[in-house]
């Protein structure tokens, strides 16, 4: 398999270098845009989706960025060759990681140390929760450092999301707060749908997204401040196994990086909704979604039934 991988590696660079001798020119250069900011990025490749021209890679500390995480990270057109060297779980690799506005991207991809690891999971997420599941009655502790409990929303329609404080790519952690902060704008202009519904934001880092951290990042998004009572738009976290519980409950998953490292989670992302009855009403991958159309979900989700509000700590 190696060295297949490394003769097919060599027949594309010999390939593209023969066409680019034919035309007689340098290959076209892609057009930067003036707000472009680039960052040198290293890692192991976690799990390779080709169709989706996403690969998910457990990096290194990104410099003057963000610290090391697993997460996946969507590939340049013009890099996507090494899907077909292949890439495959357990590579190790370098990339420039392209950040421009609400976009981020990998390019000029190489893999400097081809996969022995067999451990790395072929896919970064399973199945999870599907709609008429019922919610376990998770525990968390939010910015407050008060104990919460999924069954504290029972009665309301309950929109949740899992996030990093530390993780500032601007279509993963960044929009699905930016998304949840439009949502609870929305609704306190619907004062009855607003009483009907909630909000939790969860983290992936209890280690660092402590209670005090929490609850600066979310009175940011809130725009409120000091002001914030976080009254209707929790932030939350727990002990490591706590989340690992919820996380895995929507299909995220779970690996060890290395034969003798940390276990780590690959941060997909995932948003879902429970119904005021406690079960599973609908769950989102990705983040295609838009404020708009969970909005409409949510009306919904608060119309399928009437169930009075219970509290259970």
């Amino acid at each position: 398999m190696k060295t297949k991988k490394t003769l097919a590696l060599i027949l594309l660079t010999l390939c593209v270098a023969a066409l680019v001798a034919l035309s007689g020119c340098r290959p076209r250069q892609r057009v930067r845009s003036a707000t472009e900011k680039d960052y040198e990025l290293k890692g192991k490749v976690v799990a390779v989706e080709k169709d989706k021209h996403l690969v998910t890679v457990a990096h290194e500390d990104i410099k003057d960025y963000m610290p090391g995480m697993t997460m996946p990270f969507t590939v340049a057109d013009d890099s996507a060759w090494v899907f077909e060297v292949p890439l495959t779980p357990g590579d190790q690799i370098t990339a420039t990681l392209v950040v421009d506005g609400a976009r981020s991207w990998l390019e000029n991809l190489v893999i400097v140390k081809e996969s022995t690891d067999t451990t790395s999971p072929s896919s970064v997420e399973t199945l999870g929760a599907k709609p008429g599941d019922e919610m376990p009655n998770y525990r968390l502790v939010n910015q407050d450092a008060k104990t919460i409990r999924m069954q504290d929303y029972r009665g309301k329609a309950l929109l949740l999301t899992f996030i990093y404080t530390r993780c500032p790519q601007p279509d993963q952690c960044t929009l699905m707060s930016s998304n949840f902060a439009a949502i609870d704008q929305d609704l306190q202009k619907q004062p009855d749908l607003y009483g009907k519904t909630h909000l939790l934001s969860i983290s992936f880092d209890p280690e660092y997204d402590t209670p005090k951290v929490l609850r600066s990042y979310g009175a940011a998004f809130t725009g409120k401040y000091s002001d914030e009572t976080f009254s209707h738009w929790e932030f939350a976290s727990g002990t490591a196994d706590e989340v690992k519980g919820i996380a895995q409950f929507f299909g995220l998953r779970y690996y060890q990086n290395g034969p003798s490292g940390e276990e780590q989670v690959i941060h997909s992302l995932r948003t879902a909704i429970i119904g005021p009855d406690g079960k599973v009403f609908k769950v989102y991958r990705g983040n295609d979604w838009k404020p708009d159309e969970l909005l409409t979900e949510l009306k919904t989700a608060v119309g399928n039934t009437s169930s009075a509000p219970t509290k259970s700590k």
